[in-house]
């Protein structure tokens, strides 16, 4: 998918200082737990989070699978499996896979102190670090692993703005952290999909371009379910707006839908469009495909 100007760039002042902050942090954190969005899970991995988290343990998360297929999970599984990872797919707005999160947690915590007690020293509370993109999840999967609301969690980015240290058990300390981003979004199709997902302040980039590239992603995505069966609906937006897309370029659909339900507001129809597919009205369409795949 190739993106238009203008760019997308989003790098609020809170998260600057944030960024500074946990940089601080993470030399007293013994595990991290790296959050990303299961529709993208490539797009939405920070370029600096391998820096980051160094020779650390770290446990992936893909936060809502509710908005994917389960033969998306089941590729995607296979295709980190490959690369020797684990992700742990979780709907933390629900507390699906929250427990598979606190187990791999709890793991990591008994290894660290065993190699504690072997060099004579007394055991110790695992510290815990969450990160991540903005809007992801993760207040909201600290708020299911402590079974109680205890951090602000909405789905818009920027809701988290400092740091906090959270007691998740006796056994566990975790780090409430603001989503990250880079400086600069070098990757355009990545920042794009981060903006379809909500995954980067509204105020970063323009809604009509983007709708009008989710449109074009989910044709583009269509084509591959005839060779990875049940990956996501079909037709889903013929589906949900009662208008083939035909060979209309995703812009022209757009302004043709504004024009059948909102008389011809092109904005306001961006934004229904960008809401369907944001709330899983569209169906569950990922965004991504493996590498291998693509």
């Amino acid at each position: 998918m190739k993106t238009s100007t203008p760019p997308i760039q989003w790098y609020p002042g809170h998260i600057a200082k944030a960024e500074k902050a946990l940089i601080t942090q993470l030399k007293r954190v013994d595990v991290v737990l790296e959050v990303r969005d299961a529709r993208i899970p490539l797009a939405s991995a920070h370029p600096q989070a391998s820096a980051w988290v160094g020779e650390k343990p770290r446990i992936l998360i893909l936060n809502r699978m509710d908005l994917v297929s389960a033969k998306a999970i089941e590729i995607w599984q296979c295709w980190f499996a490959a690369q020797g990872e684990v992700p742990y797919f979780t709907d933390a707005q629900h507390g699906k896979g929250i427990s598979a999160i606190a187990k791999a947690a709890q793991a990591t915590g008994q290894a660290l102190n065993q190699r504690r007690r072997d060099r004579g020293m007394n055991p110790r509370a695992v510290r815990a670090v969450v990160i991540g993109f903005p809007n992801v999840g993760k207040s909201a999967l600290i708020n299911r692993l402590l079974n109680r609301r205890v951090v602000e969690s909405a789905r818009k980015p920027g809701v988290t703005r400092q740091l906090r240290w959270v007691r998740i058990s006796p056994d566990l300390d975790l780090l409430d952290a603001p989503g990250v981003l880079p400086p600069l979004l070098k990757d355009q199709d990545a920042a794009y999909r981060l903006a379809m997902c909500d995954d980067i302040g509204e105020g970063a980039y323009d809604r009509q371009l983007v709708a009008s590239a989710l449109i074009q992603r989910i044709q583009e995505m269509e084509k591959y379910c005839e060779t990875l069966g049940a990956w996501m609906p079909q037709n889903s937006l013929q589906s949900r707006y009662g208008l083939d897309l035909g060979d209309r370029m995703a812009d022209e659909y757009l302004a043709a839908l504004a024009e059948v339900k909102f008389k011809g507001d092109v904005d306001r129809m961006a934004h229904h469009v960008l809401n369907d597919f944001r709330k899983g009205i569209l169906g569950a369409i990922p965004l991504e495909v493996p590498p291998v795949l693509a």
